[in-house]
């Protein structure tokens, strides 16, 4: 199996400094300040670099905390390794100490994300590291969790450790998106995917979709569900196309949600077999009754709401600890979750293919606006050929989605 890391490296790519300090003057408590570069060393950035790659092992599995890797260095020499594999499981820089040994005193410290420095379900990670007797720490960026938010640091200075902060920023920052943004706005960091033709449409008139890209795409997709926590679809996937919604052998799969208002949802259908992966459906109070006591039998939970919105199922899933929530439905859905500040990423796949059909659908339905002016504009945009097809990606303007939240509360 590929390493899941390995395919999304590049998808962490289109954060800028910008965005660093967007979020930094966002939210005055958080500090990603870097300090002055000259108090870099030469290996500094290599070795980070082995952090971040040791955390994207971890990739889709450590909800609702972030990806951390870390490494221990003796006189040149790496003496100790480590990931968080898991929550409730100890954090990178107990088993990177663990590896090292008595080999860790007088030694550096890396660490793509500040030490903790609070009890959790582990113990704080800057006292094993003061214990431990480690020199010097270096830090890729500040904790944004209110409960560490520079303290780790502040505790391994108190106890004479030398501390520097910000190396590779960026690339920790983008590693981290998710818990970044889960940590400021309290939701998870939503992405929506989707794939078109060239003339942007995702399925014929008939409604047959089967297969819009190549086999390339798709395997990439279930990698990318394998790095998600929870996907969602709308009725009218359920109905239309009877998705697996799983990552297939790429890696765990996550939660598959339903967004039904009426539940006019088919009797059989792949997501209502719970031995795959569990499924979530939300409904209307009273939608269907009988529909939703077959559901629970077969081991599906139905959660009824009123008014059913995506900025509430958003709710839900960061109360269930999601990161990362993926929506792969359609038109309307999309539409809407763009509209309620649900989305924060998109990624757009094109098929060199033309369909036509005035009646054809499209990714994304009615928003509303009416002049070019209006549109929502991304920013940190990349390209890149899968096989025969274009992924696009890029980031909704914080003004976009922020402004669109504030108004579903």
């Amino acid at each position: 199996m590929e390493d899941p890391a390995r395919f999304f490296t590049p998808i962490y790519s289109s954060l800028s400094d910008n965005s660093i300090k967007f979020d930094c003057a966002r939210n005055p408590e958080v500090n990603f300040v870097m300090e002055e570069t000259n108090s870099f060393q030469p290996q500094d950035r290599a070795i980070m670099q082995r952090c971040l790659e040791l955390a994207g092992h971890a990739l889709g599995k450590t909800a609702p905390n972030p990806l951390v890797g870390s490494v221990i260095v003796q006189q040149g020499e790496i003496v100790g390794e480590g990931f968080h594999p898991a929550a409730g499981q100890p954090h990178a820089e107990v088993f990177a100490l663990r590896q090292a040994g008595d080999r860790a005193r007088g030694a550096t410290l890396y660490v793509n994300l500040e030490p903790c420095s609070h009890y959790g379900r582990t113990p704080p990670c800057a006292d094993a590291v003061i214990a431990a007797g480690i020199k010097r720490v270096v830090v890729g960026i500040v904790d944004p969790n209110p409960r560490v938010s520079g303290n780790g640091i502040a505790r391994l200075r108190q106890a004479g450790i030398e501390v520097t902060v910000g190396v590779e920023a960026e690339a920790c920052t983008r590693l981290n998106e998710a818990f970044i943004h889960r940590m400021l706005y309290q939701r998870p960091f939503g992405i929506l995917k989707y794939a078109m033709t060239l003339d942007g449409k995702i399925a014929a008139s008939t409604g047959h979709s089967a297969w819009v890209t190549g086999p390339d795409s798709r395997a990439l997709v279930h990698q990318l569900r394998a790095t998600c926590e929870a996907v969602i679809v709308g009725g009218n996937t359920v109905r239309q196309d009877n998705p697996l919604l799983t990552s297939r052998q790429a890696g765990s799969t996550p939660l598959r949600v339903v967004m039904s208002r009426s539940l006019d949802l088919p009797d059989t259908a792949h997501l209502w077999d719970t031995t795959l992966a569990p499924t979530l459906v939300f409904t209307e109070v009273g939608s269907r009754p009988e529909f939703q006591a077959v559901l629970r039998q077969r081991g599906i939970e139905v959660i009824e709401r009123s008014p059913l919105s995506p900025a509430l199922v958003m709710t839900e899933l960061y109360d269930r600890g999601c990161l990362t929530v993926l929506w792969e439905c359609g038109g309307r859905l999309a539409a809407e979750a763009l509209r309620t500040g649900a989305v924060q990423k998109v990624l757009a796949f094109v098929a060199p293919k033309i369909i036509g059909g005035s009646t054809a659908p499209s990714p994304i339905g009615e928003l509303g606006l009416t002049a070019m002016t209006d549109a929502l504009r991304l920013e940190h945009l990349t390209w890149r050929a899968i096989a025969d097809d274009l992924l696009v990606e890029g980031y909704l303007t914080a003004e976009n989605w922020e402004t669109a939240s504030s108004k579903t509360g």
